[in-house]
């Protein structure tokens, strides 16, 4: 998911998407933890399910959790984090500090090559940033670049990452982000993205693993690749397989039966409560920074400002009336049986900053629905009820769970009286496009954050120019999301996040509903599933083994 190139006043807010990042629970490192058998022990080959999705292999055009994924395991990074860390720290970098308040400098280790037997160098890391700026796709992660000028390689093993703000405290955070995976200058194209196919058949890979074969969202065969020399140390197994579904209760089945060893993302709450009480398995629970959330399109929403009857406080009170009308507590007990929890603010709960401006200011006051206040929001702005809902939500990449989600958000809404909501699906690969080309009025998103700070959350989201496309763009939010993005000072930097999310609770750009945390489902044989569920949200198909 991304954005427009920015212009410069909304490059400089989206300086660098999310900083210091909270460390979770220490675990074992990805060089060789206990959990997980010793330094270099490779165990059998692990089959991982998925109900997730790919969009590219080519980290230039893709911004989405399953791509991401994927290229985790596939491709180096000049940072990364361990397991049970969200730190970065250098990965086939040596080092990596500022040099100067607008240079960051990286020293790569020597001898570095990929899995095609070419060497991985300077070149290899400026051609993969310069590659992303100037593809800019609108679903690739080019806007967390923002903040970089220019990318020098003076030598073969130096990088000199030129920033336009200094004193960015996210840029390492960044280098460890979906913008950050390196590719090889020899296989990838400079100015388009390059086909999976082109990526397999060049053997492009300076991970962990390797892809041996590739049958996009039904089956990919990863080996482990002996060229990988960083941060991670060597995958615990020498293969490992990733089998997609279709169908969530499928993969409850085989994890059951052992016909696949882990199933991550996405196992319905009904499901993963009655795998608590089944012996054969073991459901571990990580820190969630997951969220759920509408998204209202500010053109063609009713009253928006593309539409015949256009009207920004009707379409102010519509967004208000529905927030005032939305139980969230019944639908995270109801759908998701206590697996996720209500959000009432755009900044999850455990992030410094988090505040609940929701809570007071819709509904009841108190978390709660409110039909007198709903109706009272659209009358004093003259809007005739009820009100038509052109409402859009994914059935794939969220989880077959979503369909309960909307369903209960769709009855809630229609309860009242005062609105008729048309409700309608479109598959990832398809929504993914759509969404972004206005059309859909409002629809449903999830995001999973780059890395763990609550910046993660506001600039993506709220700046001029966001990676949502929902035209929507307040400059005093703008002018304070560019002003924490460098502030040092800790107290102040979170009166500003604070700020914003007060702002934002009354221009409801968006509707905030859910936060999540990481579940997976593993065979009891299994090692080091709960090793990977830490703050940095990267699943590691390396610690796993059995």
């Amino acid at each position: 998911m991304a954005t427009n190139r920015l212009g410069l006043k909304s490059l400089i807010a989206v300086a660098g998407i999310s900083a210091m990042a909270l460390t979770a629970c220490t675990g074992p490192s990805g060089g060789g933890g206990e959990s997980s058998g010793e330094t270099g022990s490779t165990g059998g080959p692990i089959i991982v399910g998925t109900t997730d999705k790919t969009t590219f292999l080519d980290p230039a055009g893709s911004y989405d959790n399953g791509s991401f994924m994927v290229m985790n395991q596939i491709y180096p990074f000049v940072l990364n984090s361990e397991p049970g860390s969200a730190d970065p720290k250098p990965d086939i970098a040596e080092s990596a500090d500022f040099t100067s308040p607008t240079e960051y400098t990286v020293k790569l280790k020597a001898g570095l090559k990929w899995a095609n037997g070419t060497e991985l160098d300077s070149k290899d890391v400026k051609f993969s940033f310069d590659r992303q700026l100037k593809i800019n796709d609108v679903n690739g992660p080019a806007t967390l670049l923002g903040n970089l000028e220019s990318v020098e390689a003076p030598d073969a093993t130096t990088v000199v990452f030129k920033l336009k703000l200094g004193n960015d405290q996210t840029f390492p955070q960044v280098l460890t982000s979906p913008a950050g995976p390196i590719v090889d200058d020899s296989v990838f194209s400079a100015d388009s993205i390059t086909t999976d196919d082109d990526i397999i058949k060049g053997k492009s890979f300076g991970g962990q693993f390797s892809i041996d074969s590739y049958k996009q969202n039904e089956l990919i065969a990863f080996k482990k690749n002996p060229e990988y020399k960083g941060l991670l140390g060597p995958a615990k197994s020498d293969s490992v397989t990733m089998k997609y579904y279709a169908d969530s209760n499928n993969m409850k089945l085989d994890v059951q039966k052992g016909n696949i060893d882990v199933a991550w993302r996405s196992l319905t709450a009904t499901d993963i409560d009655s795998l608590k009480s089944d012996k054969n398995v073991k459901v571990d629970i990580g820190p969630g920074g997951e969220i759920r959330y509408i998204v209202f399109n500010f053109d063609t929403m009713p009253f928006g400002a593309k539409t015949a009857d256009a009207d920004p406080a009707k379409s102010l009170a519509v967004r208000q009336a529905m927030a005032d009308s939305i139980d969230r507590a019944k639908i995270a007990d109801q759908v998701y049986k206590g697996t996720y929890l209500p959000l009432y603010s755009y900044v999850p709960a455990g992030f410094t900053g988090a505040i609940e401006p929701l809570k007071a200011d819709y509904g009841d006051g108190s978390g709660g629905p409110d039909v007198d206040k709903a109706t009272k929001a659209l009358a004093d702005a003259g809007v005739q009820t009820p009100v038509t809902l052109d409402l859009q939500y994914n059935p794939d990449h969220y989880g077959s769970s979503s369909g309960d989600e909307y369903a209960a958000i769709k009855a809630q809404l229609e309860d009242t009286k005062l609105f008729k909501v048309n409700l309608q699906s479109t598959e990832w690969v398809q929504y993914s496009k759509q969404r972004t080309a206005d059309a859909y009025p409002m629809y449903q998103l999830g995001w999973f954050p780059d890395y763990s700070d609550a910046d993660n959350y506001l600039t993506p989201f709220f700046s001029t120019d966001n990676f949502l496309k929902n035209h929507y763009s307040n400059e005093a939010v703008q002018n304070m999301i560019t002003e924490q993005l460098t502030m040092n000072d800790p107290a102040k930097r979170t009166q500003l996040i604070e700020d914003i999310q007060t702002a934002e609770a009354k221009d409801l750009s968006t509707l905030p509903l859910l936060q999540g945390a990481q579940v997976a489902v593993s065979n009891v044989a299994v090692k080091g599933t709960a090793d990977t569920l830490d703050a940095s949200f990267k699943f590691r198909l390396g610690v796993l083994s059995k």
